[in-house]
């Protein structure tokens, strides 16, 4: 099974974790992948400054905003 790690601690969740959650969601829910990934949160990431932190199959990104998350997303999870 993949797995979303996504920082929750205030620093990330102030810079937009709250909204790349959803957008998360409506992406496994949209490519019919909500029963392989799994997605945890985590308090802090230890990666505050370089926020919003996300980490997909041990694969950690930085500063993910909403505008690049879904082209992060394809090419983690989408096997082409």
């Amino acid at each position: 099974m993949k797995k979303i790690l996504i920082c929750m601690g205030s620093s990330c969740f102030a810079r937009d974790n709250r909204e790349n959650l959803q957008i998360i969601e409506e992406f496994l829910r949209n490519q019919g992948l909500s029963d392989s990934v799994r997605i945890e949160g985590s308090l802090c990431m230890g990666n505050c400054a370089q926020g919003p932190n996300i980490t997909i199959n041990g694969n950690e990104y930085h500063e993910v905003s909403s505008d690049i998350l879904p082209e992060i997303l394809k090419k983690e999870l989408i096997e082409i």
